[in-house]
């Protein structure tokens, strides 16, 4: 799998990106985007995606179970 990496500004800040050429996907970093959405830092992103993965989890949903982490460039 090869993988392009890049970095996209959304509201002037970075969202990790990765295109995948074989599957012709854009795989982005959730923790990125959550703490754009949330208006917070990176750390501050990741601890909420970690809070609502478990929870998530926890009420039986799925979704958290079809997530995976993909290697991606650092700020």
């Amino acid at each position: 799998m090869e993988q392009n990496n890049s970095i996209k500004l959304f509201e002037d800040k970075n969202i990790r990106v990765a295109w995948n050429e074989d599957e012709e996907n854009w795989y982005f970093s959730v923790v990125d985007i959550v703490a754009v959405l949330t208006d917070n830092d990176y750390q501050a992103g990741r601890k909420y995606w970690k809070t609502l993965k478990m929870r998530l989890n926890q009420e039986g949903s799925e979704l958290v179970t079809n997530c995976y982490q993909l290697k991606i460039i650092s700020e």
